[in-house]
């Protein structure tokens, strides 16, 4: 089913370190997989958020140092649904969970209804552990695609009962809504139905860090989604209630570790998708930040492990954001160096009742720097009850896309769009498997790899 396939071969260093990379995996078993995804990065993405940090610190992202290190496998990825070119993240997630294709909206259920095994079933059938950690809720659809069989993406309540049943050894992101009996439409108290079979429920940063390694481990730290990471690290209580990415990478692993049959570990950034949705460039490339510390804590341990598949990649693209030409380009981008807030922040912060005034001081302290008079009126002219956006994630029809064109002409970062594409997207494998990687492959080849890799039999 799959052919051994080269690295990409650095022009300067010759074939060396492909072969290297090769004989060091070849014949080689992953005990452990740990696939981390960007959920919604577009390449555009990836390469704002190196340049950003490049131009930052002097250092780029840990994702393009492996490229530069020639360690890894690397493959364009086509990201299709049965239903569309253009992929939801449930059909993209059952792709790999799954193996197989499904309609947009659906979790590794088939056009025609019949159910596919997710990996993370197959996985723990065949005596590993499994876990997902992610940045939006625990129940949402890339998580949810790794694990559970359902008609609908919507239907996370039952997804929160499924996850129960099945016994996933750690699952931690947000999802009150969906699993506190205040929240919860049908008042079932999912909390203590955990409790009851031995879950130890943890709901802050610290409540994480005491938990035991020796029992599985349900976290859920906020009602929806986690704070935008820039969010967050500019709000101190936030900082120290809210575990980010890695942590919470760190934690599952440390939970997983010392598994003798080794285990399956889903990491997800799902706001970076978010992001893409609200053309909202410092909640884009910061949390695409914090994707990159949890691939760094995911390599580092494969780096010591030796018996770990990392798996690097996004579900699809999303709004396709860059950088534009003009004599400015370096320095307009740079000023999102100043951000200390999203769009999401700011836009919320605004009232119909503000002032010009009030506006601009809004958005200086966010972005630091001020914006026009005329500017301030045109962003504030949305709130008046006449003008609408709609878009989705944007539950308060705040003004995203006229806010990020106002913007726009001061960082020099443009959009396509607000939604998903069609894009093939990056894919880069370390450690044993990796050899597995053929240059071009579909969404659903990387369940079979996956098995393939970890030597498990897909008799289930």
């Amino acid at each position: 089913m799959f052919t051994i396939g080269a690295a990409v071969i650095n022009p300067f260093q010759g074939a060396a370190n492909v072969l290297d990379l090769e004989s060091a995996n070849k014949n080689k078993k992953a005990k452990n997989i740990i696939l981390l995804v960007s959920d919604g990065m577009s390449t555009g993405t990836l390469n704002m958020t190196d340049l950003f940090l490049n131009r930052k610190n002097g250092k780029g992202s840990n994702w393009i140092q492996l490229y530069k290190d020639n360690s890894v496998s690397r493959a364009l990825m086509d990201t299709a649904s049965a239903s569309s070119i253009v992929t939801d993240s449930s059909a993209a997630s059952s792709s790999w969970g799954g193996g197989f294709r499904v309609n947009n909206g659906a979790l590794n259920v088939s056009p025609q209804g019949e159910p596919h095994l997710p990996i993370s079933q197959k996985f723990k059938k065949s005596g590993k552990m499994a876990g997902c950690v992610t940045t939006v809720p625990i129940t949402h659809a890339t998580p949810a695609g790794f694990c559970v069989n359902s008609k609908s993406r919507n239907a996370q309540e039952d997804i929160a009962e499924q996850y129960l049943e099945l016994g996933f050894d750690i699952m931690m992101g947000g999802g009150a809504n969906y699993f506190s009996p205040e929240l919860r439409k049908d008042k079932k108290d999912m909390y203590a139905a955990y409790t009851s079979k031995g879950y130890q429920v943890v709901k802050t940063k610290s409540e994480m860090e005491a938990a035991s390694n020796s029992k599985p481990v349900l976290g859920v730290f906020a009602d929806d989604a986690l704070p935008y990471y820039v969010d967050r690290n500019s709000d101190e209580k936030l900082k120290a209630t809210v575990p980010s990415l890695a942590e919470m990478s760190q934690k599952a692993i440390d939970r997983m570790k010392s598994h003798k049959n080794g285990f399956v570990l889903q990491i997800e950034s799902g706001k970076v998708d978010w992001a893409a949705h609200g053309n909202d460039i410092a909640g884009l490339i910061n949390d695409q930040i914090e994707f990159d510390e949890a691939v760094k804590v995911a390599v580092d341990f494969a780096e010591k492990d030796k018996e770990t598949l990392v798996i690097i990649t996004t579900d699809h693209g999303n709004a396709n954001p860059g950088i534009i030409y003009g004599k400015n380009a370096n320095d307009n981008f740079d000023s999102i160096q100043k951000y200390t807030q999203t769009n999401e922040w700011i836009l919320n912060q605004i009232k119909p009742q503000s002032s010009v005034a009030q506006v601009k001081e809004i958005i200086e302290k966010a972005n630091g720097h001020s914006v026009s008079d005329e500017d301030a009126k045109y962003v504030l002219g949305y709130y008046d009850g006449l003008h609408k956006e709609d878009g989705l994630y944007n539950y308060k029809k705040l003004p995203y896309k006229a806010f990020a064109e106002m913007q726009g002409k001061i960082n020099s970062v443009g959009w396509i769009s607000m939604d998903h594409s069609a894009d093939y997207v990056e894919l880069a494998m370390f450690g044993p498997g990796s050899e597995l990687l053929k240059p071009f492959v579909k969404n659903t080849d990387l369940h079979y790899l996956m098995l393939q890799a970890a030597e498990v039999e897909n008799k289930f």
